[in-house]
């Protein structure tokens, strides 16, 4: 790509890194706190909790379809996130001052569930204008870091001033948000037009929708095993290691850290390799990781196997996003898919921790995890073989077509 074009795309070389910084800390201040925020400004009971975030979490699903497709129409992906933006700057002002619970469940359900798509719609910008999967990459990497350091920071403002001063936090983040959005819409040319037919994978290969369904499937189901370990990660440390409870939050924080610099990695060995070929080999590490979690036995063994988890989780998150935008051609309904398969995840992790738990313990959950993995594993095979096909038979239609025109 021409560097011109991709600077007039994208706008000054900050402007991407701290619109993804921003979006990226508005929900990691958020999410990891409002069970939290419910309890101690509403005082919710545990169910209510439950109910609440299961009603959010289905506004965001819903959202990451409607909103993405609407700006697929419009080929204009900026213009709703400054939408999302004041959405989340409502969303904080008016839990803020509520007083009541059923006033939080209905901001949070028709206001924060849309608020929350403003991520996928910055990466299907990126994907509209042109940008290359490494850039892609390293864009994903600043929202991990967010979500690396938002926690953190999150629990620290609530435990110096209080539960009010995170929303504060997040309005002013939302703030910033909608400035730096609105500074790279006002630098930034109308997304060229849509290409017509299908999409096509890095190989070049044409993806019917049946394969496009398995990788939605396989995605499902890697999603599924990383919300399982970080959903049982504290409960397997105390209860089948007998470690602290620290030691769980140590291990999800060196997997979290290492991520980063292994999107990085990733990033620029997608000029080598193909999307499918990196999937598959995260695939294989995630396998190798999840038999380790079933027998390991001591601290240092339990932090030096993250390794194999920021591996892959980094593949699934950062080459994951850019191989859904290469096999459907809208790139908003292309990021909202792939965030809803995070979500689907979550609740299917439940079903594999309940199943899991009862062939072995926690170490059984990881096994099944493994399984799964492995399934996931024999689906890209299967997308592989269909994309060689298509790949062999289109030189052949291609000569078919020369000829009837001779």
């Amino acid at each position: 790509m021409d560097d011109t074009r991709l600077a007039g795309a994208t706008g000054p070389r900050l402007l991407v890194p701290s619109a993804a910084l921003l979006w990226g800390l508005q929900f990691a201040f958020l999410n990891p706190a409002l069970a939290l925020l419910l309890v101690a400004l509403f005082h919710a009971s545990d169910a209510e909790v439950g109910l609440t975030l299961a009603l959010y979490n289905a506004s965001g699903f819903v959202a990451s379809l409607v909103v993405p497709a609407y700006a697929d129409r419009t080929r204009d992906y900026l213009r709703p996130m400054l939408a999302c933006s004041a959405l989340t700057l409502a969303v904080a002002a008016i839990l803020f001052f509520a007083a009541s619970l059923p006033v939080a469940v209905v901001v949070l359900v028709a206001l924060g569930g849309p608020a929350g798509v403003g991520s996928s719609l910055l990466f299907a910008h990126l994907k509209a204008n042109g940008t290359p999967p490494a850039q892609m990459m390293n864009t994903r990497a600043i929202v991990s870091f967010a979500w690396v350091a938002g926690p953190p920071l999150a629990a620290f403002l609530i435990g110096a001033l209080g539960e009010h001063s995170i929303l504060a936090a997040i309005a002013l983040i939302a703030v910033l948000a909608f400035t730096t959005t609105a500074a790279l819409r006002s630098r930034s040319g109308p997304a060229p037009a849509a290409h017509g037919g299908k999409a096509t994978d890095d190989d070049g290969a044409v993806l019917p929708r049946a394969a496009v369904a398995v990788v939605v499937f396989a995605f499902v189901a890697l999603q599924a095993t990383n919300n399982v370990v970080v959903s049982i990660m504290a409960l397997f440390t105390t209860r089948s290691l007998g470690l602290g409870i620290e030691w769980g939050g140590i291990a999800l924080g060196v997997a979290a850290a290492l991520e980063i610099p292994a999107l990085f990695a990733i990033g620029k060995l997608t000029r080598r390799f193909s999307s499918l070929g990196l999937i598959a080999s995260g695939c294989v590490v995630g396998i190798g990781y999840y038999a380790t979690m079933a027998f390991v036995a001591s601290p240092v063994a339990l932090v030096a196997a993250q390794v194999l988890n920021a591996w892959f989780f980094a593949v699934i998150a950062g080459v994951g996003l850019t191989f859904f935008q290469q096999i459907i051609p809208r790139p908003g309904l292309a990021s909202g898919l792939f965030a809803n398969t995070r979500r689907l995840g979550a609740i299917a992790s439940g079903a594999i921790i309940a199943f899991g738990s009862t062939l072995g313990g926690y170490a059984g959950a990881f096994l099944v995890c493994g399984a799964l993995t492995l399934a996931a594993l024999v689906a890209i095979g299967v997308v592989w073989r269909i994309t060689r096909r298509s790949a062999e038979a289109r030189p052949s239609r291609a000569g078919l077509d020369q000829a009837k025109r001779a």
